[in-house]
């Protein structure tokens, strides 16, 4: 049992309360998923969009959960490699966990890039979609290279105009209705020729891309003012309420447009608004979206860089992506890598399968998350911190298993490929570590 309500000690400040918090979670979770992947939601499900969401939602929370759990009781962890280096003591294990995170951010900025390249975009000026979406990805890196530090006042700028882009759909479509137009009996078809739990749970791989995130809320942990019952509370309300808009935009665009036309659409909300008649100009609507998606990019490839600079300084990668730029002080080796890579994946073209591959790296992470609770669960520590009922990491294990029984042969490759890559760059940097290691101790010999 827990000794103490006393936070555990830490350098930084904790001034981070709550409401904070709670917009920092929300800010993570909302915005470019939904905004880009309606469409490709569609096609799965046809008109019972909210369904998949819903479902998704519930195999979130159950990851939640456990998430809740580990960064209270290790307040000062890195995330799901820390908690699997506690849980496993096996550095090949930690190393690809934190891998596969990595990837998730790299292959998540791809597609991020490629939504922004497409029919938001196309209502200002009609270009090619993947050369955008590389310039795009290029001047992301440029930013990274000069430094951002996000605040928490520009957090908070950044999810009201996602949320608005959001209220802007659903509110359209009431009127819609008012004035007697949409057809309400869509929201429970699904494609002709499939089952309902089938096409719910097609869907629901897809849907969870849009709950991902809530994961980097435990770098925040430190800042937080009583975090053993802030962190759980300002979690579970975030996913809460990110689940509400998201099944409520839903049952919104499919009561304004069939799947065929959703499915059809690169900007699938702007059609949406665009079918509702309100008097909204479409340029106004792709702004919101394209902001929405860039802060999203943005705010991916930052983690992924210093990632993948943590893990270089860690000797878990090659230790050139650890070098830092002598003025601005980021790690821009990492930045260019994690770019060239993100800019070779648009070449896929495919937002979807792109997608389905950060959810399969991502239920890797997961499912080694709700593993580490179980496992950890007789490691004591001298704090209070959140205890998540035992069936709850269970469930996450099974709902993560769930969800990768699901994928495509072609999501199993694609994402095989990415591993091997970094099984790789894990021997290289072990090699080259190694070989140091050796010259280090040949010349205190001498």
């Amino acid at each position: 049992m827990s000794k103490t309500d006393t936070p555990a000690p830490t350098r930084l400040r904790r001034g981070m309360g709550g409401p904070l918090l709670f917009a920092f979670i929300l800010g993570d979770v909302l915005g470019a998923g939904v905004y880009a992947l309606m469409g490709v939601l569609a096609e799965r499900v046809g008109g019972m969009l909210w369904a998949p969401l819903l479902a998704a939602l519930v195999l979130a929370l159950l990851t939640a959960g456990s998430y809740a759990e580990l960064v209270t009781k290790y307040p000062r962890a890195g995330g799901a490699a820390v908690f699997a280096e506690r849980a496993f003591k096996n550095k090949l294990v930690s190393f690809l966990v934190g891998f596969c995170m990595l990837a998730a951010g790299v292959v998540s900025a791809a597609g991020l890039s490629i939504a922004f390249a497409g029919q938001y975009l196309q209502t200002f000026v009609e270009v090619p979609v993947v050369p955008v979406a590389i310039v795009f990805l290029a001047v992301l890196a440029a930013l990274n290279a000069r430094g951002i530090r996000e605040s928490m006042g520009a957090n908070f700028v950044m999810t009201a105009i996602e949320v608005s882009g959001l209220v802007i759909v659903v509110v359209v479509v009431g009127f819609l209705l008012a004035g007697g137009g949409g057809d309400v009996s869509r929201v429970t078809q699904v494609p002709e020729g499939t089952g309902v739990a089938s096409a719910v749970l097609a869907g629901a791989i897809i849907a969870y891309y849009s709950f991902v995130g809530f994961e980097t809320s435990a770098n925040m942990i430190e800042e937080v003012t009583e975090p053993s019952k802030m962190y759980p509370r300002a979690l579970f309300a975030a996913l809460g309420a990110a689940g509400l808009v998201y099944v409520l935009v839903g049952l919104a665009s499919s009561i304004a447009l069939p799947p065929e036309k959703l499915s059809s659409s690169s900007g699938p909300l702007l059609a949406v608004v665009e079918a509702s008649g309100v008097a909204i100009p479409s340029w106004l609507f792709s702004l919101i979206a394209l902001i929405a998606v860039a802060n999203g990019a943005l705010l991916t490839m930052i983690m992924a860089s210093r990632l993948t600079y943590g893990m270089a300084e860690q000797g878990l990668l090659p230790r050139a992506l650890s070098r830092v730029l002598p003025g601005r002080q980021t790690p821009w080796v990492a930045i260019l890598a994690t770019t060239l890579v993100a800019m070779l994946l648009t070449l896929v073209g495919d937002l979807a399968l792109l997608a389905e591959t950060v959810v399969l790296l991502l239920l890797f992470v997961f499912l080694s998350a709700n593993i580490s609770v179980l496992v950890l669960r007789r490691d004591r520590v001298d704090h209070d911190h959140f205890r998540v009922w035992t069936f709850v990491p269970v469930l996450g294990v099974a709902s993560c298993l769930l969800l990768l029984s699901q994928q495509t042969l072609r999501v199993w490759i694609f994402g095989a490929i990415l591993i091997v890559v970094g099984v790789g760059l894990y021997f290289v940097a072990r090699w080259a570590r190694g070989r140091g290691e050796r010259e280090q101790e040949q010349a205190a010999s001498r």
